[in-house]
C-alpha cells in the first residue's frame, strides 16, 4: 500500500493544449504530452502508442459531433494527475440535442520522463438514461 498526496490546482498547459486539439479537431502538437508508447483506455478503448491515440480520437470525434471540454477540478501529484470535467457534445445532426456529460480522467506520468503521459485511463458519461 502507498499514499499519494494531491494538490488541487489549475490544470497544466499540456492538458489544456490536448483538450483544445480535440475541441478544435486539429489533433496536432497538443498530443505530444503522450509518450510514444503511451496506452489509452477510454471506456472500451485500448489504444497503444501516441499516434494510435491521436488517430483513434480523431476518428471518434469526426463521426458526427463537436466537443468542448471544461475543467471542473484538477488534482496534481508527481506521477498521477486527476482531471474532472464536463464535455459539451454538439451533434452535427440538429435533431440530436447537445449533451454535457461528466468526465473523469487519470493521467499516469512516465517514470523516466515525468513530462510525458504513459497511461491515460478515463470515462465519459453516460450521455443519457
Amino acid at each position: 500500500m502507498s499514499t499519494i498526496t494531491f494538490t488541487r490546482t489549475e490544470p497544466p498547459a499540456w492538458l489544456l493544449a490536448m483538450w483544445q486539439e480535440i475541441d478544435d479537431k486539429t489533433f496536432g502538437p497538443g498530443f505530444d504530452c503522450f509518450a510514444e508508447d503511451a496506452i489509452c483506455n477510454l471506456g472500451v478503448a485500448d489504444w497503444h502508442g501516441r499516434e494510435a491515440i491521436r488517430q483513434n480520437l480523431r476518428d471518434f470525434i469526426d463521426k458526427g459531433f463537436t466537443a468542448h471540454h471544461d475543467v471542473i477540478e484538477y488534482l496534481d501529484s508527481p506521477l498521477l494527475k486527476i482531471f474532472h470535467g464536463k464535455v459539451r457534445m454538439t451533434f452535427d445532426d440538429p435533431a440530436i440535442a447537445p449533451v454535457r456529460p461528466t468526465m473523469t480522467h487519470f493521467f499516469y506520468m512516465d517514470e523516466q520522463d515525468p513530462t510525458k503521459v504513459s497511461r491515460w485511463v478515463g470515462s465519459v458519461g453516460p450521455t443519457g438514461f
